[in-house]
């Protein structure tokens, strides 16, 4: 009788290095003499070929599985296994006759049934040792082929019968089998599986649990999964560190990092009561040093799932963070500053922050400048600007020293605040903008300095618009047509004209082109000044250069002449726009309305609302109120019914 042999399995079309049939060994039969010379374990499962010889599987599990890190392949790679590898079986003479599975399993690999099985198998004269069917049913796993693991078992058992139970398959078959099931997914045969182990008569041990739990939970039936704990308990076995870790990993799929946490500190509170792991079975104390590592590594998956769905679990991610301070478990830096990649929307600013202040505390010296860069980025997202510049001092004095992206950030988070401050006229906070950013080092540019002078400018703040502008200058920055545009509107709004024509002709000289705005501002000043011979050679000047007037630039003139008491000559304003094809807006109406109802001429206001009406605008309760003001001081005539109900609200819809 032969004796057969596994060659190591390195590469291959079926089987590969995804088999490496777990083994990597060879199997041969040895002398009596080299027996002595080793320790082997004689394992009864594997059936007994015949009484005169002995055949080894000396196998040595790879250094790499030993020492690979708590991950899903500890959590249900099942070691009880391992431990059948080495195994002694009886049978075959004393040749050393090698059989290549690899070859074997690639020509099973189209196999359905037990016939098919059978076809092949049967050049071989002998059965092979039950080893092999093993490797090669989690090999067939492995590559999806669940069908040719299934034949194979159904071959075993139709040689079972045939040889009267000298060979059939055993508790490791199944359990092979089982594996194969959850690495194919071919969950629906669990059930066949588990009513064909019970009709043989095989009990199930603790890896046929560990592996049901594992198939259950690659199902998606997670609850399911989970109650396979108080099946083991029920059958009277002692929980693996598998067990527990597969468990762990059901809590990760299901995304349940609070759930997972509870199981295990309840999992170190009974292993403190020595209530678990009096087994001798296993090293406890360095599995349950892998488990504590395991956890943290499962709450960071979790956390980080929940960052990067769709709705806001911040919420839930500081509460786990809290948990795991009170249950003793502290993430490294790389933990902590991976999550606060993950963080990328205005919602995940609270995390960020809590993230950040935890590194500071824990590893002040190791924290990456990136992570500092991409903090900053995040609190400008959710408009927490001054949390962004209170991370750029951070670095400013403790470190790492921030580089050119965390300048530009900050500066960016400047201009921001500085625009609000500009629409809003808020001009003191600009100024102290500004101040803020040359304490820290941060040269103001000429968009910061545009930003306070358009607030000192809707401030009507002349003084400190002036102010701003020489700073401006004196710090080494040229200034824009915006900041001569700012610095006109500020003068003119002081009524500082001869100072306003000044500003002028300097910007003039030293070659920067007015834009519409600027032309805008100059032909109020000069409204203002009542030089409208002026103003006309400033319009055919604009004209000349390609800036057409716009409704703006009409309605300042018509501005300019309502504060002068001049509703005669804003009213020829109003005509000579017309006359350029410039459509006249509500601001414009409003502003002539009241002028002209002011200057006692309320029936001409009065047509100048119908006209208004008829053009689908709509006015504010000022005019309004004006027209009929006037009306009523000055024994005019009006019609109330064409003018309409009061409007409501005081601005303009």
């Amino acid at each position: 009788m032969q004796a057969f042999s596994v060659c190591p399995l390195k590469f291959g079309l079926l089987v590969g290095t995804r088999l490496e049939f777990e083994l990597d060994c060879s199997c041969f039969v040895v002398s009596r003499k080299i027996r002595k010379r080793h320790r082997f374990v004689q394992h009864p499962c594997f059936g007994s070929i015949s009484h005169t010889s002995r055949v080894m599987f000396l196998c040595e599990p790879k250094r790499s599985l030993l020492r690979s890190s708590v991950g899903v392949g500890w959590a249900t790679e099942q070691r009880e296994e391992e431990d059948s590898t080495q195994a002694v079986v009886t049978g075959g003479d004393k040749t050393n006759s090698r059989v290549n599975v690899r070859e074997l399993a690639y020509s099973l690999r189209a196999a359905k049934t037990a016939d098919d099985v059978d076809v092949v198998l049967k050049e071989k004269g002998e059965l092979l040792p039950l080893q092999v069917y093993c490797a090669m049913i989690r090999g067939f796993g492995k590559d999806k082929r669940l069908k040719p693991a299934m034949a194979v078992v159904e071959w075993l058992k139709r040689k079972k019968s045939e040889s009267g139970g000298l060979i059939g398959p055993n508790l490791f078959i199944y359990n092979s089998l089982l594996g194969a099931v959850k690495e194919s997914s071919g969950f629906g045969e669990t059930k066949k599986i588990l009513s064909d182990m019970e009709e043989e008569g095989i009990v199930p041990n603790i890896v046929t649990y560990n592996t049901l739990m594992a198939v259950y939970m690659e199902e998606g039936e997670f609850h399911k999964a989970l109650t396979v704990l108080d099946l083991v308990k029920e059958k009277g076995f002692e929980p693996s560190p598998v067990t527990y870790s597969t468990a762990l990993l059901v809590y990760r799929r299901m995304e349940d990092g609070m759930g997972a946490l509870e199981f295990f500190v309840e999992l170190r509170e009974r292993y403190s009561k020595r209530e678990i792991g009096n087994d001798a079975d296993h090293d406890w104390e360095f599995e349950f040093v892998k488990l504590e590592n395991f956890i943290g590594r499962i709450c960071y998956q979790v956390m980080r799932r929940w960052l990067v769905r769709d709705e806001n679990l911040t919420t839930k991610v500081l509460k786990l963070l809290n948990a795991m301070d009170n249950a003793g478990l502290k993430p490294g830096r790389e933990e902590h500053e991976r999550l606060i990649w993950a963080c990328t929307r205005e919602e995940h600013h609270v995390v960020g922050k809590e993230l950040y202040k935890r590194i500071r505390e824990r590893f002040p010296l190791e924290i990456s400048l990136s992570v500092c860069n991409h903090l900053i980025w995040l609190m400008g997202k959710a408009k927490k600007w001054w949390a962004a510049l209170e991370i750029y001092e951070d670095l400013l004095d403790e470190g790492p020293e921030p580089n050119n992206l965390s300048y530009e950030l900050v500066v960016s988070h400047f201009s921001i605040l500085l625009s609000a401050a500009s629409k809003r006229g808020i001009w003191r906070w600009g100024v102290k903008l500004l101040n803020k950013m040359e304490d820290k080092g941060l040269k103001p540019q000429s968009r910061h300095w545009n930003a306070v002078l358009v607030a000192c400018s809707k401030a009507s703040e002349t003084a400190a618009a002036i102010q701003i502008f020489k700073a401006m200058v004196e710090n080494g920055e040229k200034p824009t047509v915006i900041s001569y545009g700012a610095l006109l509107s500020a003068l003119e709004k002081g009524k500082l004209y001869d100072e306003a024509f000044r500003v002028w002709n300097h910007m003039i000289k030293v070659g920067i082109e007015p834009n519409l705005h600027a032309y805008t501002i100059m032909a109020s000043v000069l409204t203002g000044q009542n030089k409208f011979n002026l103003l006309d050679i400033l319009l055919k000047e604009m004209t000349s250069k390609g800036v057409e007037p716009s409704v703006v630039t009409y309605n300042a003139v018509i501005s300019a002449c309502a504060r002068n008491g001049l509703s005669g000559v804003a009213y020829e304003w109003f005509h000579r726009m017309r006359g350029e094809n410039v459509e006249p807006n509500e601001i414009t109406y409003e502003m002539l309305i009241e002028t002209l109802a002011n200057d006692a001429k309320p029936r001409l206001a009065y047509e100048l609302h119908l006209k208004a009406q008829n053009e689908g605008l709509k006015l504010s309760s000022k005019p309004y109120d004006a027209v009929l003001r006037s009306a009523e001081s000055y024994g005019a005539t009006i019609d109330l019914n064409l003018l309409g109900p009061r409007p409501d609200k005081e601005k303009r819809a």
